[in-house]
This record gives C-alpha cells, structure tokens and sequence, in this order.
C-alpha cells in the first residue's frame, strides 16, 4: 500500500466488523450497521465506505433486500479495497491464518445453506477471490 494509505487500511481492518456488536444492530447486516455507527462518529468518509463495502458486501445485501440502503456508501474498486477483502479472506474468526479456500469452507460451514450468508459468499466467491489474487500481485503482496 501506498504509505498514505496504510493507515486507513489498518483502521480498516480492525473495524470492518464493528456492526456485529449487539449495540450497534439496526438492520442486521453488519457492514450496514458497522458503516453507519462510524459516519454517526464523524469517521473518514473513505473509512465509513470500506467498512460498507467489506468482502463483497452488494452480494448480501441483495439477498437482504438492503441495496438501497448501502447505495449511499460509495464502492471504491481498488487496491485499498483489495486488500480489505485479502485481509478479511485469509483470516478466521478467531484470527488465524487460512488461505482462501479455507476461508471461503470455514463461512460456509458456520451459515446454514439457504442463509443469506451461505447464499451470498458462494455469490461472491469469484469477486473475492480475484480480489484476494489481485491483492497477492502486488509489490509486498
């Protein structure tokens, strides 16, 4: 990452689930819940959209019906973004290290078939795993 962006990254990554706090749950979504509670904090607008667009958020929202309200929250295609996702799809719940495929097992195994969840992962799995590629091409990938 460029050094200017190191920092949002890091933020990124220790707030990208932030939403599943029982505190912070207005819609149930966590990117959703998690984005909102940092923009009612006054957060970096880059930082509150990261956080909305974690790991392939669209892909559960359109299975939450919840499109419109992420609308707001702009999507950048990036790097930065690239290496949320490398982030959040190389580490597990308990932070360890997986490589993607595990990642990918481990969440599919924890949400029931037919769940939003299970259903919007498997959506999303080429999305993220160009995403996490993409990531690992980089210089310091």
């Amino acid at each position: 990452m460029p050094e200017d962006e190191r920092d949002l990254l890091v933020a990124a990554v220790w707030l990208h689930d932030i939403g599943y706090a029982p505190e912070l749950r207005e819609t149930g979504f966590h990117p959703l819940d998690g984005a909102r509670h940092l923009e009612s904090l006054g957060a970096p607008r880059r930082l509150v959209c990261l956080v909305a667009h974690h790991s392939g958020a669209v892909y559960e929202a359109e299975q939450r019906g919840l499109v419109t309200e992420l609308e707001p929250y702009e999507r950048e295609d990036s790097p930065l973004l690239d290496a949320l996702i490398y982030s959040d799809m190389t580490t597990g719940p308990a932070g360890q290290r997986f490589d993607f495929g595990r990642r990918i097992d481990e969440i599919l195994v924890r949400y029931e078939p037919g769940s939003e969840v299970h259903t919007a992962i498997s959506r999303a799995r080429p999305y993220l795993g160009a995403a996490v590629e993409r990531a690992r091409a980089r210089p310091g990938g």
